[in-house]
């Protein structure tokens, strides 16, 4: 996905301008989130069990590699490890009523 950011955060000349860069940073986002959420409901007919729809292991896998993600960044770790942990346990919630009324 392409972000169409107008200015680069130098070229923001006032508040209005760094406003309306962010407004288009956060759509990108947010649209971004919806395309994971529709890929953790098509996983749901691929799990065969409660502990396969939470993979404990897998979530905390994952929240590492986005630990290291942030550091590369320049982002606060634990910020960033507390915003996947509440989106995923969110999802994981949607994936397990997804599942539970496939069955």
């Amino acid at each position: 996905m392409e972000i169409n950011n107008k200015l680069t955060p130098a070229e923001c000349e006032n508040m209005a301008d760094i406003r309306a860069e962010i407004d288009l940073l956060d759509a990108a986002i947010i649209k971004l989130i919806g395309q994971r959420y529709q890929y953790v409901h098509a996983a749901a007919k691929f799990k065969t069990s409660e502990t396969a729809v939470r993979a404990p292991e897998r979530f905390k896998a994952m929240l590492l590699q986005r630990r290291e993600w942030a550091s590369a960044q320049g982002l606060n770790p634990d910020v960033i490890e507390k915003l996947y942990s509440d989106l995923v346990n969110y999802f994981i919630q949607e994936e397990m009523s997804k599942w539970k009324n496939d069955l």
